[in-house]
């Protein structure tokens, strides 16, 4: 019976696969062998034992270690004892010298290399979506709002180059973080490696290059969590990112507003009892998931507070850490690449907002032209906003009201006024920044 939305609603084939039961079981038996092949050869087993382990291990089941489990209440060493049973003889030398948490945060380090091997994928593929965008609409004049007010123009093309941006630093993050976290260990049971005598750094090293995952430097009986921290801070900042973008897109889908809209299908319900609602449900689930993604970073942290050499108290919520934040983040980075390559935009309903305050929201262009032409900046900036204020008050146009204004004319004749108040005119280098972010990060994206 499925209880977790992750079973039945959220989430994406090829990432539930890193964080199931059976995958961890193979990556733990990929530990086991590892470590087999580089004990032998540091000369500690024969080589004739670890080809043995090598060639039989896989044929270990989980079922039979849940067997076992079952009655001796160890989940490692159930493991240990199936693998060995399946090895015949040479099983004798399985898991020599190791202790529970060399393999299993081993098994963890590769299962974080499966996780973000995939997440690096989904980002590069949001990258491109919305470089594609901000391509696209870089001449498209929208209203800017600051407080949630109209300021002043900017384009559809800087938002999409601003979000594409933040993307490409964690794009760059992810790749920094990689060898940090994707790491593996071979310590013994307090980080001497005293069972393994003067072999053990070697057989650490070579385990790990036979794995193709980094090792640590030193460690106790766990490799210390402050790794596995990064790794959610690291989900929990992508998934702000994310619910930074569906926040924006459903404000400026309200119906208020109305300047983009989510892809709607042909068949597609609204609302179980209101037949016209086009609701941003892909945006708002991003947005709720993300809630679920950060809540992941508290107890990682406190999963590095533990007593002495180690304890089990971060052995719990690792089960359930794992996969729900790097299964629910991936979902969201697919989903959100999925609501930006079909974003409808309505440049109908983003002319008329542009236009809504008459020229109010240009106010800047004619203060910052005063104060070229003779004006300190201080009255410049006093006398339009009195004008300004008037203008809201009375709904007139700003400037009707300036070219009756003789502090104003005196400088700028009332002919030029309405030059300084089209939005087409005050774009600065928006278009020249998103042509550099696209030429930036382009390259990321294949």
């Amino acid at each position: 019976m499925a209880i977790h939305p992750i079973e039945f609603r959220y989430g994406t084939p090829e990432m539930k696969a890193v964080w199931t039961e059976e995958h961890r079981f193979r990556r733990i038996i990929d530990a086991e062998i590892a470590l087999a092949r580089a004990e032998a050869k540091e000369g500690m087993i024969p080589v004739e034992a670890a080809d043995a382990i090598a060639a039989s291990a896989s044929d270990a089941s989980l079922q039979r270690a849940k067997e076992i489990e079952d009655e001796i209440h160890h989940d490692m060493m159930a493991i240990v004892r199936a693998v060995s049973e399946v090895c015949g003889e040479p099983g004798r030398w399985v898991h020599y010298g190791a202790t529970s948490n060399d393999i299993l945060d081993t098994a963890t380090g590769l299962q974080l290399k499966d996780s973000t091997t995939i997440l690096n994928t989904k980002l590069r593929n949001l990258l491109k979506a919305l470089l594609s965008r901000a391509e696209e609409t870089k001449n498209l004049i929208c209203m800017g709002r600051t407080h949630g007010q109209h300021g002043v123009p900017t384009t559809y093309g800087l938002r999409f180059a601003i979000w594409a941006s933040e993307i490409g630093r964690h794009i760059e993050r992810l790749e920094q973080m990689i060898p940090r976290v994707c790491v593996g260990q071979m310590t013994g049971a307090v980080g001497t490696q005293a069972a393994m005598g003067e072999h053990g750094i070697n057989v650490q090293a070579f385990m790990m290059e036979f794995l193709d995952i980094g090792s640590v430097d030193v460690s106790n009986q766990v490799i210390q969590r402050d790794r596995y921290a990064e790794y959610f801070c690291f989900l929990a900042n992508v998934a702000t990112t994310l619910d930074k973008i569906g926040v924006e897109i459903r404000s400026m889908q309200r119906t208020e507003i109305g300047e983009v809209e989510e892809a709607f299908g042909a068949k597609q319900v609204g609302s179980s009892t209101m037949p016209h609602k086009r609701n941003p449900i892909r945006s708002e689930q991003v947005c709720g998931l993300a809630r679920i993604v950060r809540s992941s970073v508290e107890p990682a942290f406190q999963n590095n507070t533990l007593w002495d050499e180690r304890d089990l108290t971060n052995s719990s919520p690792e089960r359930i850490l794992f996969p729900e934040a790097s299964i629910l983040c991936d979902h969201i980075i697919k989903l959100m690449t999925t609501v930006i390559e079909g974003l409808v935009l309505k440049p109908d309903r983003i002319q008329k907002n542009l236009m809504f305050l008459h020229g109010i929201n240009m106010a800047e262009s004619v203060m910052i032209e005063l104060t070229k032409r003779g004006m300190a900046r201080q009255e410049a900036h006093e006398i339009i906003r009195v004008k300004s204020m008037e203008a809201l008050a009375s709904e007139k146009s700003l400037s009707s009201l300036l070219a009756l204004t003789p502090d104003v004319t005196r400088f700028i004749p009332a002919e030029e006024i309405e030059t300084l108040l089209n939005p087409n005119n005050y774009m600065g280098t928006s278009i020249k920044q998103v042509d550099q972010v696209v030429k930036k990060l382009m390259p990321l994206c294949s």
